[in-house]
């Protein structure tokens, strides 16, 4: 894993600067509009509704139908609507103050468990906020592309879904690492999901750790039995 996590480092240029900025309560929300969506539209659709909402309490307590045309650009804007909501109501209770800023101050595994409670929130979603939010903590975060060079790595079983598997490759990483190498190791291995190991027909020729691949040595032999 260490061998693969430098070579993609190299291809796609670590440290990766971060993406984001916000405060932890906007990267739950931006969290939750991202399932299922591609970046560009859940991107649009939080800007959407901070645009038209300008508080937390203002879209907790609007009315669902406008939440949900605020963010239509996301997939599955009629059930992300009232679940936003019904977030928001949790958070504002537990947090009279709208700040999730404590969570920096949590020992990750209780941070992660705090978010988690709450309906809809996940493996991926809570080490978002930690990860991808100002707190900048050292969560790891999986999606798609990383679930899938992982599996083809053999650094996780098939069978192993993306929510199972944040645990399983976090456990992997060394304890030493910062949360900077912790969010590489989520990039580098998203971009070379997004850029080269393809769901359908990856780029096995051009591929940086194609030696340490048992899936692309395969796909290899077999391209060769059959040529």
């Amino acid at each position: 894993m260490l061998l693969v996590h430098q070579r993609l480092c190299t291809v796609y240029g670590c440290p990766i600067p971060y993406f984001s900025n916000h405060d932890p309560l906007s990267e739950l929300v931006s969290a939750l509009l991202s399932h299922r969506t591609k970046n560009a539209d859940s991107h649009r659709a939080f800007q959407q509704l901070i645009e038209q909402f300008p508080t937390w309490e203002a879209v907790r307590d609007g009315p669902t139908a406008e939440i949900e045309a605020a963010i239509s650009a996301s997939t599955w804007p009629e059930q992300k609507a009232p679940r936003i909501q019904q977030v928001l109501q949790l958070v504002s209770e537990r947090c009279p103050d709208w700040s999730l800023d404590f969570l920096g101050e949590m020992p990750v595994l209780e941070a992660r468990a705090w978010l988690e409670s709450l309906p809809g929130v996940g493996p991926k979603t809570s080490a978002a906020v930690l990860c991808f939010s100002r707190l900048r903590r050292r969560a790891l975060v999986v999606d798609s592309h990383h679930h899938r060079v992982a599996v083809r790595l053999g650094l996780i079983p098939a069978k192993v879904d993306v929510a199972v598997a944040h645990a399983v490759l976090e456990a992997q990483l060394p304890e030493t690492w910062t949360a900077q190498q912790v969010y590489d190791h989520h990039e580098v291995f998203m971009l070379h999901g997004q850029k080269c190991c393809f769901y359908r027909h990856p780029a096995c020729q051009r591929c940086a750790v194609l030696d340490l691949c048992p899936t692309g040595q395969a796909i290899g032999i077999k391209t060769e039995s059959t040529g």
